[in-house]
C-alpha cells in the first residue's frame, strides 16, 4: 500500500509499505477515506519529529473498516467510522476514572504508532465510532478537532448567555465559536489578526475581529504562542476565566505586567487537552457526530483546501509557509 513515512525531521516520503496487521485479536484494518493535516502535524513532520522513527503521521482521518480481528464481531465490516486517535492504558488512576483523554501511559495513532496518512491502518475496535452511510468522510475525519473544540468549550463552565472570546481562528478555534454558541452563549467573538478569515468565522453565525478591543467574561485561547497568551490575559474581565488549548511550538513567555493582571484580576486559568471518549457511550465524540449529523454545526465549509493522497505534500507545504489563507485542510483516500 501507499503512505506517507516519515523517516527523520524533515524527511516524509510517499512510498510503498507492507499492508498494517492486527496486533491483537481486537483490533481492525480501516481502508483510510479522508485525512486531514492537523497545524500539529506542521511541526511534528518538519521540526520536532514523532516518538519513533519510521513513523506513518495522521490522527485526523475516516474510513471503512475492511478486516477484522478474532474477537470483533462481523458486523463491523463494511462500516463507515470515525477514529479516536488516543489509545488509553486502561490501567492508570485517570484510566480507572474513564477520563482517558488524560491516561498517563498512552499511545496515539499519528504520532507514537503509524497513523492515518497511509492507504490502510490497524486501530482497537474500541476507538472506532460508527456512522450512518450518509455520513460523508470529509466531516468524519473532522470529528476529532470538532470534539477537541467541545472539550475546550465544557472546559469554559460558561453560564447560559454568556460573553465569550475565541482567539484563534483555525479549524478548532471556529468550532468551538460555534459549540459556545450552541450551548448558550449570548456574545462569542472570534478574534485573529487579518480580514480574510472573516467571511467564513461569521458564516458560521459569530461575531469576528481582528484586535482585543474590549473584555469578555471568558476566553478561550486557541493558538498556543506567547503572544495569543498575552493577549488572552489582557481580554479577560476580573474574576474571568480563562482556558488554554492552542498547542504550542516552543517555550511560552509571559510580560511581568501580564503575570501581574492574572494575580490583581484573581482570574481563573484552566487547561484543555483532547477530547472525552468511552467506545460506544455518551462522549464528546458521540455529541459532535449528532451535531453535525442534524446540521447543528458547520464542518465542511470550514475545509479550505483538499488534496489528493499524492498531493498531501503540497498541503503541509501550504501550511507550513502560510502561502494562502486556509482553515482545515484535507486529503482524499483511495480514491
Amino acid at each position: 500500500m501507499k503512505a506517507y513515512v516519515l523517516h527523520a525531521v524533515g524527511d516524509l516520503r510517499y512510498e510503498d509499505v507492507p499492508m498494517p496487521e492486527c496486533p491483537a485479536s481486537d483490533w481492525v484494518i480501516v481502508k483510510v477515506m479522508a485525512a486531514g493535516i492537523c497545524s500539529s502535524d506542521v511541526p511534528r513532520v518538519l521540526t520536532k519529529g514523532t516518538y519513533y522513527f519510521p513513523t506513518i503521521p495522521g490522527h485526523e482521518f475516516s474510513g471503512v473498516v475492511c478486516r477484522v480481528g478474532s474477537d470483533v464481531g462481523a458486523s463491523w465490516m463494511g462500516q463507515k467510522v470515525g477514529i479516536f486517535p488516543l489509545i488509553p492504558c486502561r490501567q492508570c488512576a485517570q484510566c480507572r476514572e474513564k477520563h482517558y483523554e488524560m491516561c498517563e501511559h498512552y499511545d496515539y495513532v499519528g504520532s507514537r504508532r503509524d497513523g492515518g496518512w497511509a492507504e490502510y491502518v490497524a486501530v482497537p475496535v474500541w476507538n472506532l465510532v460508527p456512522l450512518p452511510d450518509d455520513f460523508s468522510f470529509r466531516a468524519a475525519a473532522m470529528l476529532e478537532p470538532l470534539s477537541v473544540a467541545l472539550h475546550a468549550i465544557k472546559r469554559i463552565q460558561m453560564p447560559f448567555n454568556a460573553d465569550v472570546a475565541i482567539i484563534g481562528t483555525g479549524m478548532i478555534g471556529i468550532s468551538a465559536a460555534q459549540w459556545a454558541r450552541l450551548l448558550g452563549a449570548n456574545h462569542v467573538t472570534v478574534i485573529g489578526r487579518h480580514e480574510d478569515k472573516r467571511p467564513l468565522v461569521e458564516g458560521c453565525g459569530v461575531n469576528y475581529a481582528t484586535a482585543v478591543d474590549r473584555s469578555y467574561d471568558f476566553v478561550l485561547e486557541a493558538v498556543g504562542s506567547s503572544t495569543a497568551i498575552n493577549e488572552a490575559i489582557k481580554a479577560v474581565n476580573p474574576g474571568g476565566s480563562l482556558v488554554l488549548m492552542g498547542n504550542p511550538a516552543g517555550d511560552i513567555q509571559l510580560a511581568q505586567d501580564v503575570y501581574w493582571r492574572i494575580l490583581r484580576k484573581q482570574l481563573t486559568i484552566k487547561g484543555t487537552w483532547n477530547s472525552s471518549y468511552d467506545g460506544l457511550n455518551a462522549s464528546d465524540w458521540t455529541e459532535a457526530a449528532d451535531a453535525i449529523s442534524k446540521g447543528k454545526v458547520q464542518v465542511e465549509n470550514l475545509i479550505s483546501h483538499t488534496f489528493p493522497q499524492e498531493e498531501l505534500r503540497r498541503g503541509l507545504e501550504l501550511m507550513a509557509e502560510h502561502r494562502q489563507p486556509y482553515c482545515k485542510v484535507m486529503t482524499i483516500w483511495n480514491n
